[in-house]
């Protein structure tokens, strides 16, 4: 599919990860060397370098002064002019809470429908998604003259894969000024919200080791670091760990916690319920060891240890030690 264009979305003046998300998508989708990025609001010479450098052409500046902060009437109308005065066949978002309170609407105006929270494309091209918590999954295909519209699950495409060599010679990005009222926006941005600080970003986690309810008791989480500091990993865990406060919610992997697709997911003691699975399956490496021979987790997993983690875990510590 040609004409395929990424809005890149920022926060505290960097593109967010799930945005290079979205742009391997939209490379996966397009099928072409390069592909169009679109940053947005009142000054984005930074923003669009940032683009350029990843060899995303051309990176087109959608500027203007009502662009910042953030409002769902600028930034749809904004979008809606850039698509109508380009040949864009497909539009591409990360799946971030801003892309679902204008991305709708947006979609609205061209009689589309948004195809929101992708974890796969396909050929044709067919778009997935999760239905019940990813108790069952289902294709879609755009119909219709319209452009089509899509958003990507976090964690369902890497990052990395978003990345070209850039050219030799930095492309000039273009400038794209709409046509905005301050008439138009009926919305007034109060103070942005910020959820408590966070000391893990298991979203940008290479590794990973998750504990679940087979860890028994608060006492043995321990165990579980230091086989995480053996690997250097992230410790994360699934929500029964959480809500007993053995990990800070933080650290919690599922579809109420994060999505992460890590090159080693190493779970220990996880039965592999579907809400935890929603939120790591994207996982390139999956280890589990559980001592059930039937749980879920070995389902999924590409190498599985049906055994006591207590057995396990103590000597595989120390061959890793050995092995630094």
């Amino acid at each position: 599919m040609s004409g395929v264009l990424v809005v890149l979305e920022e926060r505290d003046g960097l593109i967010t990860r799930l945005s290079w998300e979205a742009g391997a998508a939209a490379r996966l989708l397009s099928g072409q060397a390069t592909v169009a990025a679109a940053v947005i609001g009142r000054q984005t010479e930074a923003l669009a370098a940032e683009a350029a450098a990843r060899g995303f052409a051309p990176v087109i500046r959608v500027e203007h002064e009502l662009l910042a902060p953030y409002t769902p009437d600028a930034f749809t109308a904004a979008i809606e002019q850039l698509i109508r005065a380009n040949s864009i066949e497909c539009i591409v978002f990360p799946h971030s809470y801003q892309v679902r309170d204008y991305a709708p609407a947006l979609a609205c105006r061209f009689g589309q429908a948004l195809i929101s929270d992708v974890i796969a494309i396909g050929d044709g091209p067919l778009f997935t998604r999760q239905l019940m918590q990813g108790r069952f999954s289902a294709t879609y295909r755009h119909k219709g003259d319209g452009p089509c519209f899509v958003s990507v699950q976090a964690g369902a495409f890497r990052a990395e894969n978003s990345e070209l060599q850039a050219p030799a010679t930095s492309p000039s990005a273009e400038t794209f000024a709409p046509a905005l009222d301050a008439a138009q926006i009926r919305t007034r941005p109060g103070t942005p919200f910020r959820g408590t600080q966070q000391t893990v970003d298991l979203g940008s986690a290479q590794r990973i080791v998750s504990v679940g309810r087979g860890i028994k008791d608060a006492a043995n989480i321990p165990l579980a670091e230091q086989l995480a500091a053996a690997l250097g990993a992230e410790l994360a865990a699934s929500r029964p760990i959480c809500d007993a406060g053995w990990l800070p919610i933080e650290r919690q992997v599922g579809s109420s916690g994060h999505t992460v697709s890590p090159r080693l997911y190493l779970a220990i003691g996880i039965s592999g319920a579907i809400q935890h699975l929603v939120g790591m399956k994207g996982s390139q490496c999956i280890v589990a060891i559980n001592k059930d021979p039937d749980a879920p987790i070995f389902e999924v997993a590409d190498y599985g240890i049906a055994a006591d983690l207590f057995e396990i875990i103590p000597p595989l510590i120390e061959a890793l030690k050995a092995l630094a």
